[in-house]
């Protein structure tokens, strides 16, 4: 396995339309590879809970969640999944505003978050590794990285969702504030 090399803001595959894939290319060697390789990078690089194509130079609809718990979310489910041409077929209840950050607006120690608004609840339809399809729901966190993911697949980035300007902050900014307010508990 190796390595992937993140595609950076600006970089025109960030803003397109990704392409579906097939059930049998799914399959194929390239498409496993992928996967395993985008697995791969996303844990040894510890670039946060989810990795689309577009972010590792492909414009393909695939997309990867890997929530674990962490000493700022110890009590989070574990949550990988492989989203394979996901496709959100319904929103539940109003949107949530949490903070999220993006490897490609910078890396583990110049990234930028902001707040962005999500839906907590969302229907998805997606398939796997083995080409099979799920309807599944989720919620929380999970529900708020796969609308991340998912468009990442559609050329959107978190930047465009961002509701109030004034949330920008650098990752040492964001790290600060989270301690504060872990503190205030």
């Amino acid at each position: 396995m190796k390595v992937l090399r993140r595609t950076q803001f600006g970089n025109p595959v960030l803003r397109q339309q990704t392409r579906l894939l097939e059930s049998e290319e799914i399959l194929s060697p390239e498409i496993q590879d992928l996967i395993a390789n985008m697995q791969h990078t996303l844990i040894t690089k510890k670039y946060g809970v989810g990795l689309a194509a577009p972010q590792v130079g492909k414009s393909i609809a695939l997309a990867l969640v890997e929530i674990q718990p962490t000493t700022a979310r110890p009590d989070v489910a574990p949550q990988s999944m492989i989203l394979i041409n996901p496709v959100i077929t319904q929103t539940f209840g109003r949107r949530k505003q949490l903070w999220e950050g993006c490897i490609s607006l910078g890396g583990s120690k110049d990234g930028v978050f902001a707040k962005v608004p999500r839906y907590t609840r969302i229907r998805l339809r997606y398939q796997d590794a083995t080409g099979a399809v799920h309807e599944q729901d989720f919620d929380g966190l999970v529900a708020h990285v796969i609308q991340h993911e998912v468009d990442h697949l559609q050329g959107t980035l978190f930047v465009d969702r961002v509701t109030d300007p004034t949330t920008f902050v650098t990752l040492s900014e964001y790290k600060k504030r989270y301690r504060e307010s872990v503190n205030r508990k």
